[in-house]
């Protein structure tokens, strides 16, 4: 936002996203310094009233949408789009992620945006993308783990298709997106000109993909389930007491990996000497890590291997991972204040510049910022503003105490 001193300083970024990709892009953007104007609808964006709640406040909603500030206005009234034609005129980007052509149909697509505002770049996040065979489909954050074969190769033979537990296709959207508008606006100070950006879940999927892919495309060749890229030895291992991760499959590691099993022999042994021979026997090398970890707990385990210079690490429950002081150091994950939890957690600084902040704010009230935008920004008067707010074109929304939590 304006005065943060982040490397954005200066940027204004209009966001009309909505659930997870599109405002997790608008998010990036405000950490790095932007000012962020979300415009969601009078009410609210759905989000806001998603579970887990700390204290009544939506964890969920928080960690796509903290230091924004909000416009709740109703862009289906002719004074709400008057505004957004307004906010355009002076802003550098704008985002949404509606089904393609919804944007077009509200009035505000590229051609609009570009009339308004020849410098504006334009972020548009959908799931299938604005051509292609599927644009017309929409979808969420699985249709990008499944079409692209995330789903079929998780997991070992027998298993039925496995989704990671996490977002992992609307996370990197978000970031396929904060890169495209970094670069968008990079070009325009020797251009002079915006232009618009056209991203997607399904193609993100794809990244994912894009090495079993090429090998069936080009010699059709199927990956096995389980295998992966991990070498010998390589992958998640019982311990006595929990799991650890282990991988140390590179020509360079493989030393290190027979002095920590107790096996020197097997430097000279023709089973292991090469990666694909250890591949072939893999099974010899985990009947080793298995007895060796039986006795181990996961911590002695990691302490072992790295005594080894080996790649090892805990294999956390939530609870272990947020009890990890690791995010908390590096400032991945920062309490800040709330107004309805008092205090919450959400991501912080994934950046650590030298010399220019992160700017790591608040989640804002549904319509906190309607006089400061409107007001402040656009020159509305406060006879104009309450004519606004008698209308129904925007509004504030205080019944806080009626969200469950």
């Amino acid at each position: 936002m304006a005065g943060s001193g982040g490397p954005l300083d200066g940027i204004r970024v209009i966001d009309l996203g909505r659930h997870q990709a599109g405002p997790r892009c608008a998010q990036v953007l405000a950490r790095l310094g932007a000012e962020v104007i979300k415009v969601e609808r009078l009410g609210g964006e759905e989000t806001r009233y998603h579970g887990p709640y700390v204290r009544k406040q939506s964890s969920y909603w928080v960690q796509y949408n903290s230091g924004k500030k909000s416009l709740s206005m109703d862009l289906r009234k002719e004074e709400g789009k008057e505004a957004l034609r307004k906010l355009i005129k002076i802003s550098d980007v704008l985002l949404q992620n509606f089904r393609p052509g919804t944007i077009e149909t509200m009035g505000f697509g590229y051609d609009v945006l570009k009339e308004l505002n020849p410098r504006i770049v334009m972020v548009n996040v959908s799931a299938y993308g604005q051509f292609g065979p599927y644009r017309e489909k929409i979808g969420y954050d699985p249709i990008g783990q499944t079409m692209s074969g995330i789903a079929m190769i998780t997991g070992h033979d027998g298993m039925p298709p496995i989704r990671a537990g996490v977002p992992i296709i609307d996370r990197t959207t978000a970031l396929h997106s904060a890169i495209g508008t970094l670069a968008a606006l990079h070009e325009r100070e020797s251009s002079g000109e915006g232009q618009a950006i056209d991203v997607c879940l399904a193609d993100t999927g794809y990244s994912f993909t894009e090495i079993p892919i090429s090998a069936y495309h080009g010699a059709g060749i199927e990956p096995s389930r389980g295998t992966g890229a991990d070498g010998a030895p390589g992958g998640i291992y019982p311990c006595k007491e929990g799991w650890v991760l282990v991988t140390a499959g590179d020509q360079h590691q493989w030393h290190r990996v027979c002095n920590a099993l107790g096996k020197p022999e097997w430097l000279e042994d023709p089973r292991f000497t090469t990666r694909p021979e250890r591949m072939k026997n893999k099974d010899a090398v985990t009947e080793a890590m298995n007895a060796l970890l039986a006795n181990m707990t996961m911590n002695e385990a990691i302490d072992h291997f790295t005594r080894y210079d080996i790649t090892a690490a805990p294999v956390n429950t939530i609870a272990q991972a947020a009890q990890d002081p690791h995010p908390w150091e590096r400032r991945v994950m920062v309490d800040v204040p709330d107004f309805l939890a008092g205090e919450i957690a959400v991501s912080g600084d994934f950046w650590h510049f030298s010399r220019t902040p992160t700017v790591i704010g608040s989640t804002p009230k549904v319509g906190e910022h309607n006089e400061e935008v409107l007001g402040g920004l656009l020159g509305y008067s406060e006879e104009e503003i309450a004519g606004l707010y008698e209308g129904k074109v925007i509004a504030n929304f205080d019944h806080y105490d009626e969200v469950p939590g």
